[in-house]
């Protein structure tokens, strides 16, 4: 071999190694910057664009792709200390040409976080309210999909604005009571009797804690590298003092059943969707809300816990666009009657 042939493969091997390089360090040095990437990337292939909404002083943050069209327009509220991009594994199966539209909750990520904001349910979906109007989402009603958290302001949304709503997707949502007390509910109980009440089982501040908080939420036993772990930690600690108070105000009083109190003010045609392990909030509240709300379809996925956008994406994602689909097949019987 010449000398410039071998220049040649020194060159081209130490221009693969400078990012293959780079890669392992930030794996090892900085798995939260991994963790960034990997959602920027998704966003990108999957055709979602970030963009910022503001609201007098106060500004929104949020995911979109597509544009309004005949079909509904469908917003999507996540749960407690997630973000926007939750939703990714769910758009993933979603047709292109739909509109979406996945905003960041008050406090979360992007969107403002203030101490003086209200963040009750009741606040937090006044907030919600906000932003439909900053982007003029109502000009025709949409479809509002809510998880957990996002669920129990998903539901007294639509219960305070049903002139917004054509049609409603519950999955896994707080705020109902339940005739039997899930893992997460007991171990609260455990740590208010202990005074330990400041170990949130959902507020993970180590690698083994975020372990624990997985396999709570998760029926499906993921794989995650410790690394992984340690990005996924490091990227929330900054904001666990945010969480621990909205924690505590969304269990108050004033939140703790607010979707229960509201559920009898939904009109618009209401879809639940429930892991039957849900280990957070048991799978009983499906009942609730089906004997509450007149137009209800309860689909109960098994082997599931309580993170189904993240177990079951691909179901989820068919489960709703089977439900508008049926939506829109009796909308135009009724005009041809």
């Amino acid at each position: 071999m010449d000398l410039d042939m071998l220049n040649m493969f020194v060159i081209a091997g130490g221009t693969l190694a400078i990012p293959i390089l780079a890669f392992v360090a930030s794996f090892l040095l900085w798995p939260s910057a991994l963790i960034r990437i990997y959602y920027w990337y998704w966003r990108r292939a999957l055709g979602m664009q970030v963009r910022y909404a503001n609201y007098d002083d106060y500004q929104f943050c949020y995911s979109y792709r597509g544009r309004p069209g005949y079909r509904p327009s469908i917003l999507m509220l996540h749960g407690f200390s997630a973000h926007k991009d939750m939703w990714l594994s769910i758009v993933k199966f979603l047709p292109k040409n739909l509109h979406l539209v996945c905003v960041d909750m008050p406090g979360h990520e992007g969107t403002t976080r203030s101490d003086l904001d209200d963040y009750s349910i009741s606040g937090q979906a006044k907030r919600i309210h906000q932003f439909v109007e900053c982007i003029k989402l109502n000009r025709k009603p949409f479809h509002l999909v809510g998880t957990s958290m996002g669920g129990n302001v998903a539901g007294v949304y639509a219960a305070q604005y049903p002139e917004d709503i054509c049609s409603l997707t519950l999955i896994c949502p707080a705020g109902l009571p339940s005739t039997t007390d899930s893992k997460f509910i007991k171990q609260l109980r455990e740590l208010q009797e202990s005074k330990h009440i400041d170990r949130i089982p959902l507020i993970p501040s180590t690698p083994e804690e975020m372990a624990d908080m997985l396999k709570l939420c998760s029926y499906v036993r993921f794989k995650v590298p410790q690394q992984i772990l340690q990005g996924l930690v490091d990227v929330r600690i900054p904001h666990n003092e945010f969480y621990r108070k909205l924690f505590l105000e969304i269990v108050d009083e004033k939140s703790r059943h607010s979707l229960h109190e509201n559920m009898s003010k939904i009109k618009a045609p209401t879809q639940v969707i429930w892991g039957k392990q849900d280990q957070v909030l048991d799978v009983s509240g499906a009942s609730v809300l089906a004997s509450a709300i007149p137009d209800c379809h309860v689909y109960i996925l098994e082997n599931c816990g309580h993170s189904v956008v993240v177990e079951r994406p691909r179901k989820t994602a068919n489960l709703i666009l089977e439900f508008l689909a049926l939506l829109h097949s009796i909308d135009n019987n009724k005009k041809q009657a």
